[in-house]
């Protein structure tokens, strides 16, 4: 499975190695949800400060978050949706705040870049429609991150 992924690191605090760990981790979570070929997604790390902006324009809530997706494949009211054979579906943007990252993995005690995988295979997840408004829905959402960071090795 090969995902076309743009990450930014607004921070300019993740090295290499992570970067490269979450190309793969995106890319094991888009083979086990049989994600076509050549999808596309980003992926920006940011600070508390600017994830909070984002939190503030689009959610109306003033506070800075551990994640937040943009599906592009969500039908607003009064969307078309678009559709092409040729096109390449694009499943939308995923923003994590590195800083919130670093608290929760000193907070759940497990390693930082398990919370950046926890956070990103969550944000995917969203991106594919999943949810957790309904407490059966967040059981299926929340079951299905495990098993995939399991399956990968990505452990508390």
């Amino acid at each position: 499975m090969s995902l076309e992924i743009d990450l930014f690191d607004e921070t300019q605090e993740l090295n290499e190695k992570e970067i490269r760990e979450i190309e793969k981790l995106l890319n094991f979570a888009a083979t086990t949800e049989a994600v076509e070929e050549g999808s596309e997604l980003s992926v920006t790390f940011v600070s508390n400060e600017r994830i909070r902006e984002i939190n503030r324009e689009y959610r109306q809530k003033d506070l800075p978050t551990d994640v937040i997706s943009f599906a592009l494949e969500e039908e607003g009211e009064g969307e078309l949706k678009v559709v092409g054979g040729d096109l390449p579906r694009i499943l939308g943007d995923i923003i994590i705040s590195t800083a919130k990252a670093r608290e929760q993995a000193g907070e759940y005690n497990h390693s930082f870049m398990r919370e950046l995988g926890f956070l990103t295979v969550h944000g995917f997840l969203h991106l594919l429609g999943y949810d957790h408004e309904t407490e059966e829905d967040e059981k299926e959402m929340f079951t299905r991150q495990r098993e995939i960071l399991d399956e990968y090795g990505l452990t508390r």
